[in-house]
């Protein structure tokens, strides 16, 4: 298989004809065949378009004129009409621009390829146009809906070169609370309440007693049989295992989804890949596992860590575990700036940096940084204009363009991106060989000074502070990355992770319950003797309508059941996008008992709990309460050396 390179862009828009197998010409125009299919190379996954070329997809979403009027709702909208005579004036314009940017592909809500001449990959919304969700997926209508519905979405695209496949829905989320909660409350006659109640019924062997042990039931309901009729909610009982079956319950119903779309998708055009629903930033692991049998490849849309670029290890390392090493796309990815052109306010939790310089360098490394990870097949911008001036009718107000919604491009960030972009396949058939964490026998704690009230990681030297070989039981896997640093202040912690909490799902008082939080373990022997800590995620009560949910750290010393205050040490949690979690803690050396960064290694343990007990990872592979518990295995961890 021949790799595109450095002729690729032009190929991608018909100005150059790649050589096909055997040394005949293959063009956009004399392409034997529309199926793209997916390889992999020495480890590393490819796209492959029809003439057999190896691919990896650089690519815009929104490439689609904007909005139909330049103002409406008191807002200011990117329109192209307002800047160009014609519309073909406009798409001259722009495919010239995105090409010379070194962009290939048109993501998600974009025009069709007879128009861009790219090859795109559009978002059908077919789960959401046939009314799948949140109505009664397992209703036998469902499944003819979605049939009809699919061979009249594919029809503009089926037997199009350029069409790479489709993304089936945007952001379904899988939110396992949210399922189980919807569901437990529709009439009897819904089918799919029907299939939750027998599951619940089969995983408590019909016995109620044992059911009401892990949940509250409704006012008035004492059976299953009157769960059923009755439309009411039963609520997690606090100290229960309830959790392990709302697990069981989003995975029913993600197979049915992703069994069903495949079956209807291969029906109405066999040539097409099927890329899933553009996970939201987030995944959950069993609704991953179901997926993986009935996509080719999984999408991804994908918040960037920290303003260094920084891509967390755990989440495609999840994925490849979850999918069996199923080749990733990540179908949106951004970053936004407060200094911008269009008055954007970036009024939420997603990437964001002070300036354009700071813009334009985090998005090229993070570009690279995702064509490292051997089974990403791309990478694709959101988007091409910036949101309006005053915000969408959604609230999003970001700086998110490539140009401004005055049209004029963001120059150091499309510069940037143009330098990167040219290598990036380069440094994907790379990727296979790319520097991983070494064993943690190798590791040391590097020294750097963190703020930890500075709501950033990007002072953290991340590649040397990761923490390796977190464990986790059975099937399951990390939810998150740790990371480790020491300063003169005192020992740092960090934890990027995910895990979602659904604020209808609990039953109790005004107090959150401490044993159903998030929380991170740390046990640290500095020479004084064990101490061990704890850091919980607590949500808040009630949750904001227009906002992230302000959940806090709580950091203390924990012994013998108890939540001691700890003199000095400070905890920032600043995870607001939920269920995204990133948090920080510094302990002084003072709360280990020493005055000072000690000589010899350290002796620590690290575990984490997702809430509600629902899965756990730890640093030795023991249960958290076990692995603390049992200090003499503890890893013994050195502190590297710098010029005191």
């Amino acid at each position: 298989m021949k790799t595109v390179a450095a002729c690729l862009l032009l190929t991608a828009v018909g100005l150059v004809a790649p050589a096909a197998r055997g040394g005949a010409t293959c063009t956009w125009a004399t392409v034997p065949g529309a199926r793209w299919t997916l390889a992999s190379e020495g480890g590393v996954a490819w796209l492959v378009t029809p003439c057999g070329e190896r691919f990896y997809s650089i690519g815009i979403n929104g490439l689609d004129g904007g909005a139909p009027r330049r103002r409406a709702g008191g807002r200011i909208y990117y329109h192209w009409p307002t800047f160009f005579p014609d519309f073909a004036s406009w798409l001259g314009t722009t495919r010239a621009r995105v090409v010379g940017w070194g962009f290939n592909t048109a993501g998600a809500g974009s025009l069709p390829p007879r128009l861009l001449r790219l090859p795109v990959i559009p978002n059908l919304d077919l789960g959401l146009t046939a009314r799948f969700h949140w109505v009664d997926p397992f209703d036998p209508a469902a499944e003819r809906r979605l049939r009809a519905w699919a061979r009249r979405l594919v029809a503009p695209y089926r037997g199009d070169p350029y069409r790479i496949g489709y993304f089936t829905d945007n952001e379904v989320g899988w939110w396992s609370g949210a399922l189980f909660d919807y569901y437990a409350k529709q009439r009897e006659t819904n089918r799919t309440k029907q299939r939750l109640v027998a599951l619940l019924r089969e995983h408590y062997a019909d016995d109620w007693d044992r059911f009401s042990r892990d949940f509250v039931p409704p006012d008035g309901v004492g059976s299953f049989d009157g769960l059923l009729k009755r439309r009411g909610r039963p609520r997690l009982r606090p100290g229960g295992a309830g959790i392990q079956v709302i697990r069981r319950w989003t995975g029913v119903v993600a197979e049915r989804y992703y069994r069903l779309i495949h079956e209807a998708l291969r029906a109405a055009d066999p040539d097409a890949l099927i890329f899933g629903d553009r996970l939201p930033i987030y995944y959950d692991p069993v609704a991953v596992r179901a997926m993986a049998p009935w996509v080719d490849a999984i999408a991804t849309n994908y918040n960037v860590e920290s303003p260094d670029g920084w891509v967390a290890r755990y989440y495609f390392d999840g994925l490849r575990q979850l999918t069996g090493g199923k080749p990733v796309l990540v179908s949106e990815w951004f970053f936004a700036a407060d200094e911008n052109r269009s008055g954007n306010r970036n009024n939420g939790h997603l990437m964001t940096v002070g300036t354009q310089a700071e813009r334009a360098r985090g998005a090229a490394a993070a570009a690279e940084r995702f064509a490292r990870q051997p089974t990403v097949v791309g990478t694709h911008w959101f988007q091409y204009y910036d949101d309006p001036k005053g915000g969408r009718e959604d609230g999003e107000d970001y700086d998110f363009g490539l140009v401004d919604i005055d049209d004029r491009p963001y120059e150091q960030l499309v510069e940037a991106l143009a330098r990167t972009n040219v290598r990036l396949a380069a440094i994907h058939r790379e990727s296979a060989d790319a520097d991983r964490t070494p064993p943690g026998g190798a590791w040391a704690i590097p020294r750097a000074d963190i703020d930890p009230g500075d709501r950033s990681l990007g002072e953290w030297p991340k590649e040397a502070a990761l923490v390796p070989g977190l464990a986790t039981p059975g099937a399951e896997v990390p939810f998150g990355e740790f990371f480790l640093a020491w300063s003169r202040a005192g020992l740092s912690l960090a934890l990027i992770a995910m895990d979602y909490y659904d604020p209808n799902l609990l039953a109790y008082g005004e107090t959150f319950p401490r044993e159903e939080a998030l929380r991170v373990d740390w046990g640290v022997d500095a020479g004084a003797g064990p101490r061990r800590f704890s850091l919980s995620i607590i949500p808040p009560k009630v949750f904001p309508k227009q906002s992230a949910p302000l959940m806090r750290a709580e950091l203390c010393r924990h012994e013998r059941g108890r939540c001691d205050p700890i003199p000095a040490a400070v905890a920032t949690y600043f995870g607001s996008d939920q269920p995204r979690i990133t948090v920080e803690a510094v302990l002084p050396w003072r709360a280990l008992g020493v005055d000072g960064a000690p000589r010899k290694p350290l002796r620590m343990q690290l575990a984490a709990t997702a809430f509600h007990r629902s899965r756990w990872m730890s640093w030795n592979g023991a249960p958290p309460e076990a692995a603390m518990r049992e200090s003499a295995g503890w890893r013994e961890v050195p502190l590297a050396r710098l010029a005191d």
